[in-house]
């Protein structure tokens, strides 16, 4: 990426975004090796499940990145990280929910107007209780994204989002239609955010073809046959929808069951 021109990056800046299913599985299938060849501006890392004092080593501080991370208060759970090349103005930890900031979520780094995001969204597959939870976590975020907008910040928010949004979205979406990530309330909820509250779904400005999948069920060989879900997003605010130039999920090799989605922004 070349030089910094708007908010101490390039007019071009790659940002990836990876559910990395526990950073320390990742750095051992070779995350750690990869990241530094991928010339990007900002990582944005979920589902880390780790402690900061189990992550001391330096394999997990890159050079030339300022490093964040957003633990949750149980062990082994959730978490998300930020990595970025120029150091930000400002670190926000948690969006200001009682219920959700101590699972570690939400991270945001501040450059001027500039506002990039890690979250990590619940999966409600697990109980009627966790989807619940989950539908509680999409009301608050509607308010967050709200006041994004009312700031009038700029934002790409990067993550787990545990929704397909469409039909072209997941492989199997007939039999899935009753089940969590693919349920009406929650692809209606991303209809709106797309929709009434003025955000973009950054992947389909530039890339519309079907089978573009970022998850992959264990059971079977779901990734052997690309029967997969496309549920990590980066989303962007109205303003930046001319800036997204491209857009790629990198599959060569594997460091999580998620895989790693790359986009380009010009904002020349």
């Amino acid at each position: 990426m070349s030089h910094y021109l708007f908010w101490g990056f390039s007019v071009s800046m790659r940002i990836i975004s990876l559910n990395v299913n526990g950073i320390r599985a990742a750095a051992r299938k070779g995350f750690f090796d990869w990241l530094p060849r991928q010339s990007a501006d900002i990582f944005c890392l979920q589902e880390v499940r780790a402690q900061l004092d189990q992550i001391s080593d330096s394999v997990f501080s890159p050079r030339r990145y300022h490093i964040y991370h957003e633990v949750a208060e149980k062990k082994g759970y959730s978490g998300v990280a930020l990595l970025s090349r120029k150091e930000p103005d400002d670190v926000v930890y948690g969006f200001g929910s009682s219920e959700f900031d101590p699972e570690g979520r939400y991270l945001e780094a501040r450059f001027g107007n500039l506002s990039v995001v890690s979250v990590y969204m619940p999966s409600g597959s697990s109980s009627e209780e966790r989807q619940a939870a989950k539908f509680r976590f999409m009301d608050e975020f509607t308010t967050h994204l709200e006041g994004i907008t009312s700031s009038g910040r700029d934002a790409v928010i990067c993550g787990d989002w545990n929704i397909a949004h469409k039909e072209i979205d997941l492989k199997n979406w007939k039999p899935n239609q009753k089940n969590s990530g693919f349920l009406p309330a929650e692809r209606a909820w991303l209809d709106d955010v797309f929709g009434e509250r003025g955000f973009v779904d950054a992947f389909r400005e530039v890339n519309q073809k079907p089978d573009q999948y970022t998850w992959w069920s264990n059971r079977g060989r779901a990734w052997d046959n690309n029967v997969g879900w496309r549920i990590d997003y980066q989303v962007v605010n109205e303003r930046l929808r001319t800036s997204v130039s491209k857009a790629s999920i990198y599959k060569r090799k594997r460091f999580s069951d998620h895989s790693p989605l790359i986009m380009d922004y010009d904002f020349g």
